[in-house]
């Protein structure tokens, strides 16, 4: 299952690597963990005064260039991802920058972030357009588009830069740079992460002389579907007076947990594949664990021998492919007890608190072209996800289009025909 689960990953190293720190502030910001009771507590004592006194939400810490490329190496760049960006591929010049920037925790605690910011290398004779995008699962911290130069997000931030657009991709809280463990599926802290990139990211663009349109477009993929209509959602209710909510773009988003993602994961007739649904189930199992207490000992949720193992699988150290997926089980019986089965089937109390803390992103009008895409194949997230976020939006009163990529389309293919489909939409009209 190699680069079909988590990432778009290229098979080239090193191209138009820099390094030229750009430092825009440099105060040190704390770190934090969730402990088992779901509250955030900090890695070191931080003062209340120390905490008043820190910058905002969406101020700039760092902000290094890690790529510059001329026409010709963008084009390169992303034709040595094609197992997974189809055409067109636009060729202009890019810079690219890791941001470090400040943000909040799920419980509203101040800590830090990192994503990528791209921009055209060709001076722009108008505001640019802004494309945020929010990228799929990662397991492990250093696959993230802010430290990863093959990174989903990088490449996708550097696909829509070299259209000509400001491309922005966060890497959540607990990823890339940030500290921490990632809250996976936590579509709140999704939702802040990434509207503080967008902020920090409109200071680093300034910072070399290119202003953002106030309307941003925002997209997301798999995980990175349910962050976009999350983040799409604070733009819409105003959450910042410089940004504006533009067309919302995702692709093959588990946005229903509840009804769709879990039930199919779990059935005996399932249509997902089986190792994939492992992977996922012990992900946000053990997520849950650190944000919402959901267990006290892994023995409760998963069979031995695993359950001596999966918390430390999951550890934000380990590659999905080469350390995690081998020592995980084929199927899902074999990894969940009968106990915790029949509870995912069944939700109630904290479990259920923390499948809500994902879904429900749909549930809202967005006043903006929506398009869902997805395919009907796919062998990780159940298309009836996308079905049950387009029936949401629709009772809210909003006309979102589904592009079904149709049976034979899978997950990471979904990704492929998704970038440039997305790109097309724009262009054609104008938005």
């Amino acid at each position: 299952m190699k680069n079909s689960i988590v990432r778009l990953r290229s098979r080239r190293a090193g191209v138009a690597l820099v390094g030229g720190a750009v430092v825009l502030t440099a105060v040190p910001a704390a770190a934090f963990a969730f402990d088992d009771s779901g509250s955030s507590t900090p890695a070191h004592h931080v003062s209340s005064r120390d905490a008043a006194a820190a910058p905002g939400r969406g101020t700039v810490v760092s902000a290094t260039r890690v790529a510059h490329m001329t026409g010709k190496q963008t084009g390169a760049y992303l034709k040595d991802n094609d197992d997974a960006l189809a055409s067109p591929r636009p060729r202009n010049g890019v810079d690219a920058y890791r941001v470090v920037y400040r943000t909040i925790t799920p419980t509203g605690r101040p800590t830090t972030a990192s994503g990528i910011v791209a921009l055209p290398s060709t001076a722009p004779r108008k505001a640019l357009r802004a494309v945020s995008f929010a990228h799929g699962t990662l397991a492990n911290k250093k696959d993230a588009g802010g430290t990863a130069e093959d990174g989903q997000g990088r490449v996708a931030a550097v696909y829509y830069a070299a259209a000509g657009y400001a491309g922005v991709a966060p890497d959540y809280l607990g990823l890339g740079l940030g500290p921490g463990p990632h809250p996976y599926m936590h579509s709140a802290s999704e939702a802040s992460a990434s509207l503080d990139m967008l902020r920090a990211a409109r200071t680093v663009a300034a910072s070399h002389g290119v202003r953002f349109q106030p309307r941003v477009t925002v997209t997301g993929f798999s995980q990175g579907g349910v962050a976009a209509m999350a983040l799409g959602r604070e733009l819409g209710r105003g959450a910042d007076p410089h940004l504006r909510l533009g067309p919302i773009a995702t692709i093959s988003g588990p946005f229903d947990l509840l009804r769709a993602q879990l039930p199919e994961s779990l059935s005996p007739r399932s249509t997902l594949a089986p190792k994939a649904s492992v992977f996922y189930l012990a992900y946000i199992t053990t997520a849950w664990k650190h944000g919402f207490g959901l267990y006290r000992s892994p023995s409760e949720v998963f069979n031995a021998p695993y359950a001596s193992i999966v918390e430390g699988l999951f550890d934000g150290s380990k590659n999905e492919v080469t350390e995690i997926l081998p020592k995980l089980p084929d199927t899902p019986e074999q990894l969940l007890t009968p106990a915790y089965r029949k509870r995912l089937a069944h939700p109630s109390g904290t479990l259920l608190k923390a499948i809500r803390s994902s879904d429900g992103t749909c549930d809202w009008r967005p006043d903006v072209p929506v398009r869902l895409f997805a395919g009907s194949g796919d062998e990780q997230v159940a298309y009836a996800n996308t079905l049950s976020c387009a029936r949401a939006l629709r009772a809210h009163g909003a006309r979102p289009q589904v592009v079904d990529y149709g049976p034979k389309s899978q997950h990471m293919g979904s990704l492929k025909r998704g970038l440039p489909d997305i790109l097309r939409w724009l262009g054609r009209s104008g938005r």
